[in-house]
């Protein structure tokens, strides 16, 4: 996972009630989901946990995608629903996730495929803090 400069790369940076969002979006994914929402109207993520599209992010009409108990909210990025799966949750529980875009070819059934741009995870650890913060914060 790359680290990034969250303070000028992310649209959102906590919650209204101030808890440190989970997941957030930079201008180029929220303008991608916008697109994307023009098209196929409301959309959601699921981050995935490897096999063909190895730890892409796959963007889908809602409805096409069906999560589980074994998926985990955790939040949202341009009103678009952002899950993980709960194992996956586990091992970045203490990540905070940074929606992106990039060139490149998106995920063989996210919607941003044939786009020649693609959604891409960044990354940073959580501080001391924000962890303490955001304890029992995410719908489990």
């Amino acid at each position: 996972m790359t680290e990034l400069n969250v303070e000028t790369n992310t649209a959102e940076q906590a919650g209204v009630d101030g808890t440190p969002l989970r997941v957030t979006a930079t201008p180029a994914a929220l303008e991608l989901i916008d697109e994307l929402r023009a098209e196929y109207g409301p959309v959601m993520f699921h981050q995935s946990g490897g096999c063909c599209d190895g730890s892409s992010p796959m963007c889908y009409p809602v409805g096409d995608f069906i999560t589980s108990d074994g998926d985990v909210h955790l939040g949202q990025v341009g009103g678009a629903d952002f899950f993980i799966s709960r194992s996956q949750f586990e091992v970045w529980k203490h990540t905070h996730i940074i929606l992106d875009v990039v060139p490149g070819r998106g995920g063989m059934f996210s919607l941003e495929n044939g786009r020649e741009k693609r959604f891409h995870i960044r990354s940073r650890l959580f501080s001391a803090a924000e962890n303490e913060a955001l304890a029992g914060a995410c719908r489990i």
